[in-house]
C-alpha cells in the first residue's frame, strides 16, 4: 500500500527551537484551518514535546517546546515528550511520555519505562497545563507491558474513549517485545482500564498508533512502525542495539479495537522515501485535501543512530481501499 512524494518537511538542528539533535516522534492534528505539529525536540534539556504550526501540511515554523521537564522526584524528570491530542469541544486533552530515565550521554535518549501522562490546554498552542494528579495507566510488572505504557491514538468508540497505547516487555532471553494495547475510559480525567490482552501479537514488533476512518467502507486503519533489527540477536550479553524503526504498517478493520496480524501492509520504507536510506519512524496520519498525509521521521544519512533525525511526509489517495 505504498505511499508517494516523500520530502522532508521539517528538520533539526536550530538550539534556539531546542532540536540542536533531532526532530522526530511526530503528532499532527488539525483546528480551525491550521495545522499543529507536536515532535519530540532533543536538546540541551533532553528531549522536550515541541509546537510547529502550517497553513498547508507541507511548510512548517516552529514554535519551540511545550512541555518542560518535571521535578526531580517526577515521572517526566528526564523527558516529557511524544504529546498525542484529544479535544473534547471544551478541553485539549494531552497525553504525553515521561520517563525519570535517559541515557547519560549528549543525546539523553528516553530509556525505560515509557509511562503515559497528561497535560491540558484551552487552545492547542497552548499553554498547557500539566495534570501529575491523573495517572491513565501505569506498566505493570510481569505483564506485556511491564516495560512500556506509552500514549497512542485516542478516538471516541461505542459510548468511550479508546487509546491504542505502546506496550513492551523484556523476555527470559533479554529480547524487547513490542505490541499495541487497548485502554479505554468514559472520562478523560480519570483513569483507563486496560484490555486484558493486547491488540496484536508481541512478536509483531510494533509501536506507536495513528488511526484514519474512511467513512467509504467503514473501516479503520491503524498505522503504526515497525522495529526492525539489522545484525540479529547477540545472547551474550543479552542486547540488541541494532534495532531500528525500519518502516510504516498499516492495518484494516471495521471495529478499532480488534485487529488480524494477517491484514497488514507496508506503506512506508526505505524503497518509497528515498530521502531516508534506512530509518522510518513514528507515524501520524491526517487528511488533508483529496489524500491522507503520513508523516513520520527519518534520518537524512545511513544511520540507525536514535539522533540527527528530521520529518517528513508521504501521501496515499482517498479514500483508502485495504490492498488487494
Amino acid at each position: 500500500m505504498d505511499a508517494y512524494d516523500s520530502v522532508p518537511v521539517l528538520t533539526h538542528g536550530e538550539p534556539e527551537f531546542g532540536d540542536q539533535h533531532n526532530a522526530r516522534d511526530v503528532w499532527v492534528f488539525e483546528h480551525d484551518g491550521l495545522f499543529f505539529m507536536h515532535y519530540d525536540a532533543a536538546g540541551a534539556d533532553g528531549w522536550l514535546s515541541a509546537l510547529a504550526t502550517s497553513v498547508d501540511g507541507v511548510h512548517w515554523t516552529k514554535h519551540g517546546p511545550i512541555l518542560q521537564l518535571g521535578s526531580v522526584d517526577s515521572q517526566d524528570s528526564a523527558s516529557a515528550s511524544y504529546g498525542t491530542t484529544f479535544y473534547d469541544g471544551d478541553r485539549w486533552h494531552m497525553f504525553y511520555l515521561g520517563t525519570p530515565n535517559v541515557t547519560n550521554d549528549e543525546l539523553k535518549t528516553p530509556s525505560f519505562p515509557y509511562m503515559t501522562m497528561k497535560a491540558e490546554a484551552s487552545h492547542p498552542a497552548g499553554p498547557w497545563r500539566k495534570r501529575p494528579d491523573i495517572v491513565p495507566f501505569v506498566a505493570e510488572a510481569g505483564s506485556w507491558y511491564s516495560d512500556t505504557a506509552s500514549p497512542g491514538c485516542v478516538v471516541r468508540y461505542d459510548g468511550e474513549f479508546i487509546m491504542l497505547f505502546s506496550a513492551a516487555t523484556t523476555a527470559q532471553d533479554g529480547r524487547i517485545l513490542r505490541t499495541l494495547g487497548v485502554a479505554r475510559t468514559r472520562d478523560l480525567d480519570s483513569t483507563w482500564q486496560v484490555d486484558p490482552e493486547p491488540l496484536l501479537p508481541l512478536d509483531e514488533q510494533i509501536e506507536n498508533s495513528s488511526l484514519y476512518y474512511e467513512p467509504a467502507n467503514g473501516l479503520w486503519f491503524l498505522f503504526t512502525n515497525h522495529i526492525g533489527d539489522e545484525s540479529g540477536w547477540d545472547p551474550v550479553p543479552p542486547q540488541n542495539t541494532s534495532e531500528f524503526t525500519d518502516s510504516i504498517l498499516v492495518y484494516w478493520s471495521a471495529d478499532p479495537t480488534k485487529f488480524d496480524a494477517e491484514r497488514k501492509a507496508v506503506v512506508v520504507d526505505a524503497q518509497n522515501a528515498e530521502w531516508t536510506p534506512r530509518i522510518v519512524g513514528l507515524p501520524s496520519v491526517l487528511p488533508i485535501g483529496d489524500r491522507l498525509a503520513v508523516y513520520f521521521d527519518g534520518a537524512l544519512n545511513d544511520t540507525i543512530e536514535h539522533g540527527g533525525r528530521d520529518i517528513g511526509v508521504a501521501y496515499l489517495d482517498l479514500p483508502l481501499e485495504p490492498p488487494v
